[in-house]
């Protein structure tokens, strides 16, 4: 008896713990094109903003060919920052990226580069790791449309 209880709890505290990150984690959805919401990422001294977290192409052409979309990432700290690994969901996201450090007060950008297949909607994801020193912080910026 004492084994199906521990069992039980064993189970209980990480789905509790899991739904508790779940509920903590911030809604990334645009709820109209003309609303852009900043995301933050806390720094030491600062903060560290891009311009926008969806990039909407509207409609595109397969024949068209790849498209991209910029985002500017701003550096508001008392340090220089790196984006020390940028990532995109799939193959046929490109991501590029500032190499270099983005001194305080300073911009840099990611660039996602799309190349169209197939038709129909589309959302991808390009995955920010942002660095400070020793301290790494995550965002994930989307890019959507529709292919015709």
């Amino acid at each position: 008896m004492l084994r199906k209880d521990l069992l039980k709890f064993a189970l209980i505290i990480p789905a509790m713990a899991g739904l508790c990150v779940m509920a903590s984690t911030p809604d990334f959805s645009v709820k109209s094109k003309n609303k852009t919401p900043v995301v933050v990422v806390a720094a030491e001294e600062g903060k560290v903003e891009v311009d926008k977290t969806v990039h909407d192409f509207g409609t595109i052409k397969k024949e068209g060919g790849s498209v991209s979309a910029v985002f500017t990432v701003k550096n508001n700290t008392k340090a220089p920052i790196i984006l020390s690994e940028v990532r995109a969901s799939c193959g046929c996201t490109t991501p590029d990226w500032t190499k270099g450090p983005i001194e305080a007060g300073k911009t840099g950008t990611v660039t996602a580069t799309y190349n169209p297949s197939g038709t129909g909607p589309f959302e991808k994801t390009v995955t920010i790791n942002v660095s400070e020193g020793e301290k790494t912080e995550t965002f994930i910026v989307k890019i959507k449309g529709t292919i015709e």
